[in-house]
């Protein structure tokens, strides 16, 4: 079916009116699909990826290479979600040429995070097809994302933090799944 606005009320969760493409910080939070627990499980306390988590990781940790104006900072990827803090700069492509970025082609969040979402389900589903991973709906990951704008060193600490534990207080966590 169609999007049709007078039926599905799809409301943006993006700051009214925010360059996503602004330097800055972001907390970004992706869930999968039917919060399917895809990425390993919690033991002890602590997050067991399996080879879907680590396929994950890996193409985190390849977006820096992807896109040069981000630093990908903490992360954790839980059994059924993903958080991590992105630094963007736009402003800083180009800088040892002393060239100003063209504007037109900046990264935004949303393009970065459409391209980890895209080369993960790939992957996921090249592996599900040879019968190595199972094989899941149509969806590995929900179709939105939150983001938090990080406005400040308290912020930051306090999502470093949090990002850092989450494993400890995953049976209290609202994706919580047994």
């Amino acid at each position: 079916m169609a999007y049709n606005p007078d039926i599905h009320h799809r409301h943006t969760l993006r700051l009214d009116g925010y360059d996503y493409s602004s330097e800055g910080l972001y907390f970004v939070t992706i869930c999968t699909s039917d919060k399917q627990c895809l990425f390993g499980k919690i033991v002890d306390d602590e997050m067991q990826m399996n080879d879907v988590g680590r396929m994950v990781e890996r193409w985190y940790l390849e977006l820096e290479h992807k896109f040069p104006s981000i630093q990908g900072l903490d992360y954790v990827i839980m059994p059924n979600h993903f958080h991590c803090i992105i630094y963007l700069d736009n402003d800083s492509v180009g800088a040892d040429l002393c060239v100003r970025p063209n504007t037109s082609t900046a990264i935004s969040l949303s393009t970065i995070i459409q391209w980890f979402k895209t080369m993960t389900t790939n992957e996921y589903y090249r592996q599900a097809k040879k019968g190595i991973w199972p094989t899941i709906g149509r969806r590995l990951w929900q179709r939105n994302y939150y983001e938090h704008i990080i406005r400040s060193q308290r912020s930051f600490d306090e999502i470093s933090n949090y990002i850092k534990s989450n494993p400890t207080r995953w049976c209290d966590d609202e994706m919580f799944v047994e």
